[in-house]
């Protein structure tokens, strides 16, 4: 392409600092360097991980930054040594990265990988080098990814292609959202067919692991949340059986337990709050229940009585669902191209890159499951 080896000018939503509303701003983006991929995005979703970094984690050192980490989009150009992509692949950027040398990587027990972003700094969530500027400063690369900017720079290691006939405005939701919550119970939880799941949180995250249950042959899937306006749509994803705790003046734990003769084989938790966590333990019946945390957050401590965990339950954590990230995204694009996996359902809103700030409140407000924010045109 004709842009290939220069710098180019670009239209990104820079969050200079925490807990302030992002800004369309022309940033630079540089070429890519050695082992690197230039991407123009085309769309990206918004996810709870945005807005955690901007009015949660609110790290000092994370700004300024441009979000995003949830996109699709199509190669402008590669650097020296990438010989995996070319100009015009379609790919989706990933915040986790996959070396494929790494223990981990070799490892079939996990996902994480040594390289990447998260290895030097995660609690900035961001890498130190950036190949973005704007109005003379450097902005950082939100997870390695940025995908609210029509164009970034990634480690090849970090990026999968995808099949060509993938709607980059629908599989954008793969780079992290539907993963994350369908894996966590396909993948780490290892839900078995005829059990019984408890899915707290209808978010995104939430409704995707609860398609993920329904995968996986769950007979009986309990969806947990505060708002009553999530359970249609957690009905047409599989759900079975619908629990608002705000319609109950016991624990929600209690109230399980009681719906299932002690408790569920699943649960997860996908909400990111320590005490929901606790109750989605409490909630599995003791000898085998697993309850697995998918919801991200690294703002407090959790906690629960040792009993509970010695009387047989296993609680685990999930990030990603569990996949390798440049393995596991390519096989997902697949499973919805051939109607195995849902995506458009969860596409409540669609707007430019423009209105970034709306969907930011259309969130907080628990008003949307997901937005796709388009960002370039194809």
């Amino acid at each position: 392409m004709a842009t290939a080896g220069k710098v180019i000018k670009c239209k990104a939503a820079v969050a200079w600092e925490p807990n302030k509303p992002l800004v369309m701003e022309e940033i630079e983006v540089a070429p890519p360097e050695a082992n690197e991929v230039r991407i123009k995005i085309v769309a990206t979703g918004l996810c709870h991980t945005d807005l955690y970094h901007l009015f949660e984690g609110m790290h000092e050192q994370g700004f300024p930054a441009v979000l995003g980490h949830e996109g699709a989009g199509i190669v402008e150009s590669v650097g020296p040594g990438v010989t995996e992509f070319q100009p015009g692949d379609k790919v989706i950027p990933l915040f986790i990265a996959q070396c494929g040398e790494c223990r981990f990587c070799k490892s079939p027990k996990t996902n994480e990988c040594e390289k990447g972003w998260a290895a030097d700094n995660p609690d900035v969530m961001a890498s130190p080098e950036s190949r973005f500027t704007c109005k003379g400063k450097k902005v950082l690369q939100f997870m390695g990814t940025s995908t609210f900017s029509e164009y970034t720079v990634i480690n090849q290691m970090a990026v999968a292609k995808i099949d060509p006939a993938a709607p980059l405005e629908k599989v954008c939701l793969l780079g992290c959202g539907i993963c994350t919550g369908y894996g966590a119970a396909v993948n780490t939880a290892k839900v078995e067919p005829g059990s019984t799941c408890a899915v707290f949180g209808l978010g995104a995250v939430g409704l995707a692991a609860v398609m993920g249950c329904k995968s996986a042959g769950a007979e009986r899937i309990i969806a947990v949340d505060i708002n009553p306006e999530k359970f249609e749509k957690a009905k047409v994803l599989g759900a079975t059986d619908f629990v608002n705790p705000k319609d109950h003046d016991k624990p929600i734990s209690e109230v399980l337990a009681e719906m299932t003769n002690g408790g569920v084989d699943f649960s997860l938790e996908c909400v990111g709050n320590v005490k929901v966590m606790r109750s989605a333990l409490e909630s599995c019946i003791p000898g085998w229940g697993v309850s697995v945390i998918v919801g991200w957050t690294d703002m407090e401590d959790f906690s629960a009585r040792p009993v509970q965990l010695i009387s047989g339950r296993t609680w685990k954590g999930s990030l990603f669902g569990g996949f390798k990230s440049k393995d596991g995204v390519p096989q997902m694009v697949k499973a919805y191209l051939d109607k195995k996996v849902k995506l458009d359902e969860f596409i409540t809103h669609n707007m430019a890159l423009e209105k970034v700030n709306d969907a930011i409140e259309l969130m907080k407000e628990g008003k949307c499951i997901r937005t796709v924010l388009s960002v370039s045109p194809q």
